[in-house]
């Protein structure tokens, strides 16, 4: 060891300083001598200088620590200076939370000891109430009770302050907790009288609801009576298409059209209500199907004058002399008669048509259609919405006929059917 270290190193010292002596030939390299030449141009003297390495190292230190000292100060400037404030203004808020803390527990507890005092002193006159009055002992209880609800209410607030993280501080003065203290036993007093007002306007709610159920009930029955009187007559009709009032009635109450209104929607009503409400509910159901459905069905005369001379079913045919089947009604009546719609509806084609001549035909909802044929004239045109006792036509003798009349027919799904009960008043 010691000959390795005389063979490379004069001395200790050599040896000691060899890093920082090699540290600083990188440092030299790094930043060289320099020698730089300033001319005194007026004067003609020249001027040279020399930056050593040292110098030249030294000002680069300097110039990299002033760059590191601006970098942390801004970021302290921008990062720490603002959670500084916000820290320092958290700080005085709780502060001044803490404050009102102890000037509500301040108020609290010279509220609490005037009530004791209060009490006590109420106590002593109960206790010493030989000469008094019923009216006067009925008062002292009654501040008794006072006092102790008064101090129930002070117990409120003050555990509130300290089982609530959330309490903020309400009073700062007694009277403003007295003051609510009155506030809320004259709103629960409001609400006391408001809820027994209530009850009895639910009372004569519920009265009423049962006079109206039972009128409308009433009405409703009536009224279906009446409907179900002017359908009557074509049950045995219907029944032989196939359909029943039930049927009819759905239909109709799904049905909508611009001449009888919009469809009707069933009335589900909460099972735990009265039964009576779900029984009215289809009792409506019922006459607004049965009322849309005598507006619907194509009850009536298409003429005013009901002179027939043809009716539906087997007949000989007037040109062949054989037996075949009418499929209408004809009535008699001169060129130029008035031919009425006799329900509201939809004209669906108007225009000659083989054997049946110059028609109109009419679509009046869930099925039903009726048929003017032998026109002289049509009056309305495909597309048209008519009413009942709207002109459609006018008499005539076009196509298969021998002579002025109306050939009229009432289908269902396009089949044609006996319509002697529907033209009958």
């Amino acid at each position: 060891m010691i000959s390795f270290i005389t063979r490379y190193f004069s001395s200790i010292w050599s040896l000691i300083s060899w890093p920082f002596r090699a540290i600083w030939r990188v440092i030299a390299r790094i930043f060289p001598s320099r020698e730089f030449t300033v001319m005194d141009t007026p004067n003609g003297n020249v001027y040279t200088y020399q930056q050593s390495s040292f110098w030249r190292f030294t000002r680069f230190c300097g110039k990299i620590g002033l760059v590191i000292w601006a970098t942390w100060s801004t970021y302290v400037f921008i990062y720490h200076r603002p959670m500084l404030q916000k820290r320092t203004a958290q700080l005085e808020e709780m502060r001044a939370t803490h404050d009102r803390h102890m000037a509500d527990l301040q108020t609290y507890l010279n509220k609490f000891n005037e009530l004791t005092r209060n009490l006590n002193v109420t106590d002593d006159k109960i206790l010493h109430a030989e000469k008094l009055t019923d009216a006067q002992k009925e008062e002292l209880l009654n501040n008794r009770l006072k006092t102790w609800g008064e101090l129930d209410f002070l117990r409120t607030r003050l555990t509130e302050m300290f089982t609530n993280a959330d309490y903020a501080p309400e009073y700062t003065k007694m009277a403003e907790l007295s003051a609510e203290y009155e506030i809320v036993r004259a709103e629960n007093e409001a609400l006391r009288k408001q809820s027994d007002q209530i009850a009895e306007n639910v009372q004569a709610i519920a009265e009423a609801d049962a006079k109206i159920v039972d009128v409308v009930s009433k009405m409703t029955n009536e009224n279906v009576d009446d409907l179900r009187k002017n359908i009557k007559r074509i049950s045995a009709t219907i029944a032989s298409l196939g359909l029943n009032e039930k049927t009819l009635v759905e239909k109709a109450n799904k049905y909508s059209s611009p001449t009888v209104g919009a469809a009707f929607n069933p009335m589900e009503m909460n099972k735990t209500l009265d039964p009576k409400y779900q029984k009215l509910a289809d009792g409506l159901e019922l006459w607004n199907g049965l009322a849309k459905l005598a507006r619907i069905l194509p009850m009536g005369a298409p003429v005013k004058s009901l002179n027939v001379t043809s009716n539906y079913g087997m007949r000989k045919d007037p040109f062949t002399g054989k037996q075949k089947q009418h499929r209408g009604i004809d009535f008699a009546g001169k060129i130029g008669t008035e031919l009425m719609a006799v329900a509201p509806g939809r004209v669906i084609s108007a225009g000659e048509r083989v054997g049946y001549g110059l028609t109109v035909e009419i679509d009046h909802g869930l099925g039903f259609t009726t048929l003017y044929a032998h026109l002289s004239k049509a009056t309305v045109a495909r597309g048209d919405w008519v009413r009942p006792g709207t002109v459609v036509g006018l008499g005539g003798s076009s196509g298969r006929s021998t002579g002025p009349h109306l050939h009229y027919e009432i289908r269902y799904k396009g089949d044609p059917f006996n319509p002697s009960k529907f033209v009958k008043e």
